[in-house]
């Protein structure tokens, strides 16, 4: 089964209401009783969650419980590590993202991927931006695009007297939105962040996390923080992921413990697990 190529453009009136699988709170990517092993190690354990559409889901929970696992199950990043091998199904707009008509290649441009630490390329600003769309066929104004995807990543005004100089030469905030911009320019519909802030000073924090809330209205984010008051800040939605404690000894296997709206998990979390985390017992 191949998934449908977002690059066709849409024939439908801009005056018609979207369909109901692309208005926000639809579902947009969904686990089901998914299972993740490394070796011989499980890693995951029936984890189901749906991420809705056009808002920020977090994943949040202790050190070793899967999050970042997840996250790579959802463009399937965990393909290039060796030994890893999942069960159960992921879906992307309703379609299964494992089997041998799905691309991941293809699927990784739809799903685009902001890491922990910012990583650009040692080429200029410009060619940063560029280069995804480049590699992929674009065959639009390029100038155009790498000036619409720094404005949407709240960099032009920032960048926009040093397109030609290495991306290497900005601060770590400017770099991680560069990286941001670089993801954008391939026109995802999601983007997964795994700790996008952690290595950033206070200012480049809030300034990612204020255009973390400018694009869910365009696209769909799901970010891991080991930062709370980030979940509570950022996000519409939390899961909180915690070890298993049936696992065997000196295994670490992850399992949700609790998925709700941001709001009520940290305010009236149901799962004794989930109080523990947020109050600081467990950690």
């Amino acid at each position: 089964m191949s998934l449908p190529d977002s690059s066709v453009a849409p024939t439908a009136s801009s005056s018609q209401p979207p369909p109901p699988s692309e208005r926000p709170g639809s579902i947009v990517l969904a686990a089901r009783k998914l299972r993740v092993w490394y070796g011989t190690s499980l890693a995951l354990k029936d984890v189901d969650i749906e991420i809705p559409r056009h808002q920020i889901t977090a994943l949040i929970g202790p050190s070793g419980c899967g999050k970042s696992t997840l996250l790579r199950c959802f463009n399937r990043m965990n393909d290039l590590v060796a030994g890893a091998r999942m069960e159960g199904k992921i879906e992307f707009d309703g379609e299964s993202i494992v089997g041998p008509g799905v691309d991941p290649v293809a699927l990784r441009r739809r799903i685009g991927m902001v890491f922990q630490k910012p990583n650009p390329f040692p080429k200029s600003v410009y060619q940063n931006v560029a280069w995804g769309a480049r590699i992929n066929g674009y065959r639009g104004d390029m100038d155009e695009l790498v000036e619409r995807s720094l404005r949407r990543a709240a960099l032009w005004d920032e960048v926009k007297n040093k397109l030609h100089r290495s991306g290497l030469e900005l601060s770590g905030g400017q770099q991680q939105r560069l990286c941001i911009a670089r993801t954008l320019a391939v026109e995802p519909e999601v983007i997964l962040m795994d700790e996008p802030c952690s290595a950033l000073d206070p200012i480049s924090t809030a300034r990612v996390e204020d255009l973390m809330d400018d694009l869910k209205d365009e696209y769909s984010i799901v970010i891991v923080t080991h930062n709370m008051q980030q979940a509570r800040r950022v996000s519409d939605k939390t899961a909180c992921l915690m070890l298993d404690e049936s696992a065997k000894d000196g295994h670490r296997t992850g399992v949700i413990a609790e998925f709700s709206s941001t709001d009520r998990l940290f305010t009236n979390p149901v799962d004794p697990r989930t109080e523990a985390y947020i109050t600081g017992r467990i950690g």
